[in-house]
């Protein structure tokens, strides 16, 4: 069955089963999913390939090895680059205690295998068997995943949404917050407290967070470090790379070994933004 029909018309909520598995190849074609929503809560898995999912509090951008969680009944899209390939794996409410906002996972080898395989068999299944057991060994290893937190808060202001809307079509965009205000026809002052606001981070912080999540992606897709530098609008690499090592603590070469490292078993520590300093305007 072809990807766009697959993803389209899948209906996850038509069988009442604890877990579900849908595994998608993109070929040479970009996948976009709508926004929709389902009752059963989703991990979009991304497998290769980068998908960017976006719910109302924001864009989460899924790297080769993580998955975002998306709960159920929450409005969402989802975006995979061309050549990509994801794993989409439905859990029915209640099946398994997953936060009730969206969250970016880190995915082991074993839990990525256990539902490539879920994938493979026949859906419903019955309740005692084989693919009842694989689906609570796949349950307890989702429940141990640690979170990556790896997305951008989006503004909801409709004014904000301008510069959110302009800065995620031309990440280089380097026009100040006095700019962006004049533009907006508003104080510099209003448009800081605004931006607080809504997402939570100030200018500077927030612009920096859309960096690193778009300089993931073009990571991700193969992008060399020099053009990624370039295209998020950064004057030198090595500035680039200070700022991808304060949010992440580690360089983009390393964070990229890494991640192939996770991919193949090895084990790898992860730090997440939690434990990033908080720069300044």
């Amino acid at each position: 069955m072809p990807f766009s029909s697959s993803v389209c018309e899948h209906d996850p909520d038509i069988y009442e089963i604890p877990a579900s598995a849908l595994h998608v190849d993109t070929g040479q074609q970009v996948m976009e999913v709508p926004i929709h929503q389902h009752r059963k809560g989703q991990l979009v898995i991304a497998l290769h390939g980068v998908v960017t999912s976006h719910v109302p509090e924001g864009l989460w951008m899924v790297p080769p090895h993580s998955g975002v969680w998306i709960p159920g009944n929450l409005p969402h899209s989802n975006h995979l680059t061309r050549g990509g390939r994801v794993c989409h794996l439905f859990i029915e409410p209640g099946a398994l205690e997953m936060p009730s906002h969206s969250c970016t996972l880190s995915i082991s080898p074993l839990l990525r295998e256990l539902v490539l395989r879920l994938a493979e068999l026949p859906q419903p299944y019955p309740e005692q068997g084989p693919t009842a057991r694989l689906v609570d060994v796949l349950l307890e290893e989702l429940a141990r995943m640690p979170s990556e937190r790896l997305h951008l808060p989006l503004p909801e202001d409709p004014r904000l949404t301008r510069i959110s809307d302009a800065l995620i079509k031309t990440p280089d965009d380097r026009r100040t917050l006095a700019e962006w205000a004049s533009a907006l026809a508003m104080s510099e002052r209003t448009l800081a407290r605004l931006i607080q606001r809504d997402t939570g981070l100030n200018f500077s912080r927030w612009r920096q967070q859309l960096h690193l999540v778009v300089a993931i992606r073009l990571l991700a897709e193969g992008m060399s470090v020099q053009r990624v530098s370039e295209e998020v609008g950064y004057q030198s690499v090595n500035a680039f790379i200070s700022m991808f090592k304060k949010l992440l603590g580690t360089t983009p070469a390393r964070y990229l070994q890494e991640r192939a490292q996770r991919s193949s078993g090895s084990a790898v520590g992860t730090q997440t933004l939690d434990s990033a300093e908080e720069p300044s305007d």
